[in-house]
């Protein structure tokens, strides 16, 4: 059985533990490889390395820096096939959704190839007699990413393409349910031309985490996760002095309009509540029916749920695959058990899915309930599975107050021909990224991704300008050289004449 260790300073590295962790096929429910998870010792040997190589990657001009990236992105796309499988193998998304996120994290190593023109900095002639004054950014030292299962190329790539073009050292602790991309990634990154200990991957659990958290030489920690462990990173980090980012849960919600393109708006709803199987933190879990389009909404998602092909990702026929794990299977099960117990009308119940052939994979089908409240727990929790709610309102403030209510705020949409309708929903809503008839406002890589409320706990979002300034601290000069004037000592704030 394959044995799935670490990355540091270029090669694997086994360290000391013995500690494994299984590596399932959603598909057939099979273990397919043992991961080692890493002691707080190896964290630690992957952190000296990183420190050690920081110095000279930090002298690096970015343009060299950026010419590696530009290889690295080569070398993604040259090998995005086998990158797709690894992600299909190990997580259980479709093929071609496996293949549009591996491009979507394709889009910020491309953006990260600009750091020459990013990393430039403003200057002031003359701010005073004779006196000049400018700014620069320079990088922190060593930083960390701590990611999710659900997208094992997408969100490392939001964070270490940025941190490294910017002159970081970096150390990505992946989810140990999908190890295997993080692992292709930095052999891709070291044929590219990266020096060693630049990039690099720990595998782990809470204790690798709890590593890079509390060490003095890390200074700053990028995360994705759920709303839980995002508070604990963030306090924990903040704790020991670092700068952080931590993106938690979410509750998307999707307005359709009585005016709306009611296909439009049924065909973007499949996609963003069933595509992954809903591990997505951008998925639409919510569909706000305002005014008399609910009974049509669920008549036309009722359809297309219950035709919902589920299968292996590989099956070029399959719309949506397994969930990661069979854990994660019961706890979708068990919220659809309770929206029935919470009094949710269950259109479409997708739990006694059987595949022929693959009775042990962790499937499960489409789920959409009606008549779901706010009072209701599979409402207000992120269930992170193909479980669509639809709640009715009557009018678009209500739509409007029942999104700002909610302690979430990563993205939301609506659907909608009115262009007042349009403007005012995204001025007046309390969520970082909205779409307009767009079903998944995912932000492109040149601008930058994160949420509002307890879906982000720190100031600034991943990737694009918001990322450059995370992964870089300002420095501002002043300077005056000896003209022959000579002064006499001030003892008051100085001002410039």
């Amino acid at each position: 059985m394959k044995n799935i260790f670490h990355f540091v300073d270029g090669k694997e590295f086994k360290g000391e533990s013995k500690r494994l962790a299984d590596v399932f096929n959603p598909a057939t429910g099979e273990v397919q490889a043992k991961v080692n998870l890493a002691s707080k010792s190896d964290v630690d040997a992957a952190i000296k390395v990183a420190s050690q190589a920081f110095t000279e990657w930090a002298d690096t001009p970015p343009i060299t820096r950026a010419r590696i990236l530009f290889k690295f992105k080569e070398l993604i796309e040259k090998n995005s096939d086998e990158l797709t499988k690894l992600i299909v193998a190990e997580h259980g998304k479709v093929y071609d959704d496996a293949k549009g996120s591996l491009t979507r994290g394709l889009e910020v190593v491309e953006f990260a190839c600009g750091i020459p023109h990013l990393l430039k900095g403003e200057f002031t002639e003359n701010v005073g007699r004779g006196v000049d004054s400018w700014s620069m950014r320079q990088p922190l030292g060593v930083c960390a990413g701590i990611t999710p299962f659900n997208f094992p190329a997408m969100v490392p790539m939001w964070m270490f393409p940025v941190a490294i073009a910017c002159g970081n050292t970096f150390i990505l602790k992946p989810s140990e349910k999908d190890p295997s991309c993080s692992m292709m990634l930095g052999d891709l990154l070291k044929q590219a031309g990266l020096p060693d200990g630049v990039f690099n991957v720990v595998n782990g659990d809470k204790e690798s985490v709890d590593a890079l958290l509390e060490h003095k030489d890390v200074a700053a920690v990028s995360f994705v996760g759920s709303t839980g462990i995002a508070k604990y990173i963030y306090e924990n980090a903040a704790k020991f002095e670092k700068r952080v980012q931590a993106l938690g849960g979410a509750k998307n919600h999707c307005v359709v309009m009585p005016d709306s393109d009611l296909d439009q708006a049924v065909n973007g709803l499949m996609g963003a509540a069933y595509g992954s199987a809903g591990e997505r933190c951008m998925a639409q879990s919510v569909a706000v029916a305002v005014g008399n389009v609910g009974d049509e909404l669920v008549k036309r998602l009722s359809q297309k749920v219950e035709a919902l092909k589920v299968g292996p990702g590989m099956d070029k026929t399959s719309e949506m695959g397994p969930l990661v794990t069979k854990e994660h299977l019961e706890k979708v099960r068990g919220y659809v058990d309770l929206g029935v117990e919470e009094g949710a009308k269950l259109v479409v119940d997708g739990r006694n899915l059987k595949l022929q052939g693959y009775e042990n994979g962790f499937y499960i089908g489409g789920c959409l309930f009606d008549h779901v409240t706010d009072k209701m727990r599979i409402y207000k929790e992120e269930i992170f599975g193909p479980v669509l709610s639809v709640v009715r309102v009557k009018d678009f403030n209500s739509a409007v107050d029942l999104i700002n209510n909610h302690e979430y705020g990563n993205g939301t949409s609506i659907f909608t021909r009115d262009g007042d309708s349009a403007r005012t929903f995204t001025n007046k809503i309390k969520v970082g990224m909205v779409g307009v008839n767009i079903p998944i406002p995912v932000p492109m890589a040149f601008h930058s991704f994160g949420g509002w409320k307890r879906s982000l706990f720190g100031d600034q979002h991943m990737h694009g300008p918001e990322g450059v300034r995370f992964y870089t601290k300002l420095k501002t000069i002043t300077s005056r050289w000896p003209s022959g004037i000579k002064d006499n000592p001030e003892f008051t704030m100085p001002t410039m004449k």
